[in-house]
């Protein structure tokens, strides 16, 4: 496994750097097809509040679904901890629900799956860390030079557009699902195998979820706006990487 990390205006030291390397190593306990894991440590600029200027992203590149973790501190080892608690959590699900779709109706105890993982504690309420969590789903460090060059080049405009642009193999509705937590985001875009149409499935109150699809046929302020509710059904293989 392939470990990679990287600081965007702040400097990575060898304490950081092997305090990462050590827990980073564990994760393959809970994934065994893990490829690499990338880590950015980011200090944000003109911050005020001095306990939300470092954010450290961790993500996990394999054979599966793309996993993320993003958390914030003042202190990148206690970001660093809890970007790494909010992994650890995802890959458990990841790995519960195989387990699942292989046959196995009753998933590996939480205590069982981490019990020879290092325990992160933390003092700061779980409300918190979910607030903190990106909105928007986030590409890997190989734009960071991209974005300095229009920073530097919009200093004067206080209003940025960053357009991204990722690869859209089409999936289920139900994978589309699993992708979205599995990055911890409250929205996934994806193309809808079913319909073939560019669509956002997104997380509402309580254990229920929402798609929007577009349709350039439907016209403008039209009253007979399909709509239909149905269950959410765990696909028998591993979802697929948007």
């Amino acid at each position: 496994m392939e470990f990679m990390i990287s600081g965007r205006n702040v400097a990575v030291s060898d304490r950081f750097r092997e305090y990462a390397e050590e827990r980073i190593a564990k994760v393959e306990n809970l994934a065994n097809k893990v490829q690499r894991v990338d880590a950015r440590v980011t200090k944000q600029p003109n911050v005020r509040e001095a306990d939300s200027s470092l954010t450290v992203e961790l993500t996990v590149v394999g054979r599966g679904p793309v996993v993320r973790a993003e958390a914030t501190s003042g202190d990148k080892f206690a970001a660093f901890d809890l970007a790494y608690a909010k992994l650890l959590e995802r890959l458990r699900r990841a790995s519960d629900r195989r387990k699942v779709h292989h046959g196995r109706h009753t998933p590996v105890a939480v205590r069982i799956a981490t019990a020879d993982l290092d325990t992160v504690s933390t003092s700061e309420p779980l409300h918190v860390q979910l607030e903190k969590t990106a909105a928007e789903a986030e590409a890997s460090a190989d734009a960071v030079t991209e974005e300095n060059d229009a920073a530097e080049a919009a200093d004067d405009c206080p209003v940025l557009i960053r357009r991204k642009v990722f690869p859209g193999a089409p999936m289920s509705l139900d994978d589309a699902v699993d992708n979205m937590e599995l990055v911890g985001h409250d929205f996934y875009l994806f193309v809808d195998s079913a319909t073939g149409a560019p669509s956002v499935v997104y997380r509402r109150r309580g254990w229920t979820y929402g798609v929007i699809t577009l349709d350039s046929r439907c016209a403008e302020g039209a009253e007979d706006i399909k709509e239909e509710i149905r269950p959410y059904r765990a696909s028998a293989g591993s979802a697929k990487t948007a």
